[in-house]
């Protein structure tokens, strides 16, 4: 990490610390092991075809005729975010990033040919994804999206701006849980019964990621699909798909090749 990265991370670290010690000492740790986790895949592991290998999986179309929209969907959010003076993408919900547009383009897609239900996220940031998710629930004119997400536990000043890309206009849709997922997903999954779409974008660790997707799979609907970002830095997606068998993966590259995301599908739905 470069010293101008380093005191720009700092900075709010030290005023967090000062004012709350107990939280920063219990967030430390598992911000450590999310930088320092070390990737199972190589760069050969990851499909450009990815999109096409999720409609296919999911019995959709392809080409689709609604992947485009994404694109003028996260105008209008990145439109909004910029008029309430906020950022969208790379390390603008202070080192942690929004949604990139291949994952919102796999979850719009989803949202719109399995016409799921019950839909779960972890992690919302902005609300980038979870605009997407709820902009597809309300054209299928089904369904409703539940996201938990613990706000930036190192950077107070930055809880006001969660959700910002949520209008008012898909709250209706929307239950946003505010926690650590380890204590509010298990409620949850208990309560909702099919769930017939996941996303993982919370805490990066292959502890919590296979946490949260063995959470998701004990009720998930034949067919359904989990969406699970940022996995390129431990080993917890490649655990659930040996242990599940009854799941199709496809690893999905980005088109900087920093990030990479894992799509698991339900066998059934093939």
């Amino acid at each position: 990490m470069n010293p101008r990265t380093l005191a720009r991370e700092a900075a709010p670290i030290l005023r967090e610390f000062a004012a709350s010690p107990v939280r920063v000492v219990r967030a430390l740790p598992d911000e450590w092991r999310q930088r320092r986790g070390k990737s199972p895949w190589t760069e050969s592991d990851f499909s450009d075809d990815w999109y096409e290998h999720l409609h296919r999986l999911v019995g959709a179309p392809w080409p689709c005729p609604d992947a485009e929209q994404v694109r003028g969907l996260l105008a209008d959010i990145g439109a909004l975010l910029a008029a309430k003076g906020l950022g969208t993408g790379r390390h603008t919900y202070g080192w942690y990033s929004d949604a990139e547009i291949e994952l919102c383009g796999a979850i719009w897609c989803a949202v719109l040919h399995v016409r799921p239900d019950v839909v779960i996220e972890t992690g919302v940031a902005h609300g980038v994804s979870s605009r997407v998710v709820l902009e597809a629930l309300a054209r299928n004119d089904r369904g409703h999206l539940w996201s938990i997400d613990l706000p930036h536990p190192l950077n107070h000043k930055l809880h006001g701006t969660t959700g910002a890309a949520v209008t008012d206009a898909c709250r209706p849709r929307w239950t946003y849980l505010e926690g650590e997922s380890k204590r509010m997903l298990p409620p949850l999954i208990a309560e909702a019964g099919e769930v017939g779409l996941f996303v993982h974008d919370s805490l990066h660790t292959a502890r919590n990621t296979l946490f949260e997707m063995e959470q998701a799979a004990s009720v998930m609907r034949p067919g359904g699909v989990m969406l699970i970002d940022d996995i390129r830095g431990h080993d917890g997606f490649a655990t659930f798909a040996k242990r599940h068998p009854e799941y199709t993966t496809v690893l999905c590259s980005t088109a900087d090749r920093m990030a990479g995301f894992g799509i698991a599908v339900h066998a059934a739905a093939a």
